[in-house]
């Protein structure tokens, strides 16, 4: 497969994954994993991460927990009104929140929708609306920025985590079967927030991880580094480059990462928005400091990678802008010969499916 044809690459729809592995009849961790050295790849199933690890490697891991991001509403102030699904994106430091706006399908999905207009309410469960304010990127109209408040005459603002707890279910796209319990969609290192902080779609490379998986990769001395990046919506539909999310790097994940790196050991992470958040971090040399707050990092082949030394990921579709990254990891070569592989011995592809190990 050439490079030309890997941005043609058109995965067919029998190779979604539409349920979570546990309703496929196996565990969380007997996924298969692809691992690309290079040109070399190799066909494993997860459960053998720890035997392709050594003693003093690091896995870099995002402790944000999924949100109930998706909430049924319906426009204008009166009854009635288009149905409307609004997908809870990104807080704002000034409260607001963004938020895409989706118009429901019949089997439970979403579809596309222009966001706004400017004013625009959309009634919400509880009494609560979502008034839209601007876009959050003038060049386009997806994600809005929109002030949540109570009942007309009040104007208090309203707990959104709150009423995404009450009122909210995980997003859904339309390669899925079906709903899926709120637990589905939770890594075993997801974290509460004291503030109800967490991310509208999955950190899904975690996903495949288990107790067992763990503590058979401690047993093996491979050492665990969290961080935390909350993760906006990224609708099937848009691939669009990632819009800036929050992120917090530990000074202890600082630390290990650095002393692993300096004594020789590779410096996994777990999830493109684990490298986001580690690459937001890292100095020009690599050197990782502790940090905070928004970044709108955007890891490209040109760019590079610094001190990231492997990627353990998803499957993403040919026009994601995560394959720019994949690609800044492994290199275009690595990538390509991966792909062909994964649609030849029929991997399965987004969150409920396979994965893939990167490795420089």
């Amino acid at each position: 497969m050439s490079a030309t044809a890997l941005d043609a690459l058109r995965v067919p729809d029998e190779l979604s994954a539409r349920v979570p592995a546990e309703q496929r009849g196996s565990g969380r961790d007997d996924v298969r994993l692809l691992v690309s050295r290079g040109a070399d790849v190799t066909h494993r199933t997860f459960r053998d991460l720890p035997c392709l690890l050594r003693a003093g490697d690091v896995l870099v891991v995002n402790t944000s927990a999924t949100l109930p991001a998706a909430v049924a509403g319906r426009l204008g102030d009166e009854s009635g009104g288009e149905p409307v699904v609004v997908h809870f994106s990104t807080r704002g430091d000034d409260g607001r929140w963004a938020v895409e706006l989706r118009a429901p399908a019949a089997d439970g999905t979403t579809g596309p929708r222009p966001g706004g207009p400017a004013g625009a309410v959309v009634r919400l469960p509880g009494g609560a609306r979502a008034v839209c304010e601007e876009p959050l990127d003038p060049a386009g109209t997806r994600l809005w920025w929109a002030r949540v408040l109570g009942a007309p005459g009040g104007g208090r603002p309203v707990d959104v985590p709150g009423l995404l707890r009450g009122y909210g279910r995980p997003i859904r796209y339309g390669y899925t079967a079906r709903d899926q319990a709120l637990g589905a969609y939770q890594t075993v290192f997801a974290l509460p927030e004291p503030d109800g902080s967490g991310s509208a779609e999955m950190p899904s490379a975690g996903r495949p991880f288990t107790a067992e998986t763990v503590a058979a990769l401690v047993r093996r001395g491979v050492q665990f580094a969290p961080l935390t990046l909350h993760t906006g919506v990224a609708s099937a539909e848009a691939h669009e480059p990632p819009y800036p999310e929050r992120f917090a790097v530990p000074g202890t994940t600082a630390r290990l990462v650095n002393a692993a790196r300096a004594g020789g050991g590779a410096v996994v992470a777990v999830g493109t928005t684990a490298v986001r958040a580690l690459e937001s971090a890292a100095d020009g040399r690599g050197v990782v400091r502790a940090a905070a707050g928004w970044t709108d990092l955007v890891v490209t082949p040109r760019r590079g990678v610094r001190a990231v030394d492997g990627l353990l990921t998803g499957l993403h579709e040919p026009r994601a802008s995560h394959l720019l990254m994949l690609e800044a990891v492994a290199g275009r070569d690595a990538l390509v010969r991966a792909y062909g592989e994964a649609l030849n011995e029929r991997y399965l592809w987004h969150e409920f499916g396979d994965v893939h190990l990167l490795l420089r």
